[in-house]
């Protein structure tokens, strides 16, 4: 049975429609990512799912509860941080925790060994009387997601958790999700940075409020339909810059020193890319294959938008 379980899910705002018939599902101890550009209904989402939106149609269980039905039973076993978490700036980060542990009813005798416990996998001990308004982002973040574990629930809805937050720190919080996800937590995640996305166990790309690809991180790049050719050679990118390639490439990504084109058939393209380049006054330049990555998959459905 799935942890999860969402059906056509239907959710609009007047004339702008943020879910239009979303579906997916997720097992119970999986780490599940959804992928999107802004606007494509991940917030509304997780606002339904957390019981804080009413959808228009559509329904959403969690752990056999409808949202809609159960919305105080659904809301007792999930933790949902949203992009903007509620930190109290004025507060320590001990008067922090002990406050949502007062919200979600934490009995006195568990709270101290839970705080104990989430204090020491955040790594946040040494700073227990540290005001909230005084730490880092990436330490906020930390303090954001311990305060939304406070009552361990058994699902976890996080909303881009780590925008704005140094690679570093982005890399503890994903390490601490990790550890979260082996107690046995179901999470599911929305993240702009694909090498988090690769750190799911399950990703779905959401576009205009429905899915339009899913897969493990393994299975995704498969699904790129067409060949990458990646270019190098000195200074390629520059020179490259301000060329109009030929109608065989149907997309042209800069990655550090290379080009990476995309084309329909390596074979057929590559005499022609290896003239084009010549003509073009370009030497000492090497075509080869290159694998395709997540990003490759999820640029081609935003682009073709299936």
């Amino acid at each position: 049975m799935s942890e999860i379980t969402v059906d056509v899910l239907k959710k609009s705002f007047g004339k702008i429609t943020a879910l239009n018939g979303l579906s997916f599902r997720v097992p119970k101890s999986v780490m599940y990512g959804l992928i999107g550009p802004d606007g494509a209904g991940k917030t509304s989402f997780m606002r339904i799912a957390s019981c804080l939106l009413l959808q228009d149609s559509g329904t959403v269980v969690i752990d056999g509860f409808n949202t809609v039905d159960s919305p105080a039973r659904i809301k007792r076993s999930i933790g949902y941080m949203p992009q903007q978490f509620g930190l109290y700036p004025d507060l320590t980060v001990a008067e922090n925790l002990a406050f949502f542990a007062d919200l979600f009813g934490v009995e006195k005798k568990e709270r101290r060994k839970r705080m104990e416990r989430l204090l020491d996998f955040s790594r946040l001990g040494p700073f227990v009387k540290r005001r909230a308004g005084n730490l880092s982002g990436g330490m906020k973040k930390k303090l954001a997601l311990s305060c939304t574990l406070i009552h361990t629930p058994k699902v976890l809805f996080l909303d881009e958790p780590t925008t704005g937050v140094d690679p570093v720190s982005r890399g503890e919080f994903w390490d601490i999700l990790a550890e979260v996800k082996q107690s046995g937590t179901t999470i599911v995640v929305s993240t702009p940075y694909m090498d988090e996305a690769e750190r799911c166990d399950m990703v779905g790309f959401i576009l205009n409020g429905r899915l339009i690809t899913e897969g493990t991180p393994k299975e995704v790049p498969g699904f790129f339909t067409g060949t990458i050719l990646a270019v190098r050679g000195p200074d390629i990118v520059r020179k490259t810059r301000h060329l109009v390639f030929p109608g065989i490439v149907t997309d042209v990504k800069t990655f550090g020193d290379r080009i990476h084109l995309t084309v329909e058939d390596a074979d057929s393209a590559r005499p022609e890319l290896v003239d084009f380049f010549t003509r073009s006054a370009l030497d000492d330049f090497t075509i080869e294959r290159a694998a395709p990555s997540m990003e490759d998959v999820f640029m081609e459905r935003m682009t073709h938008g299936k």
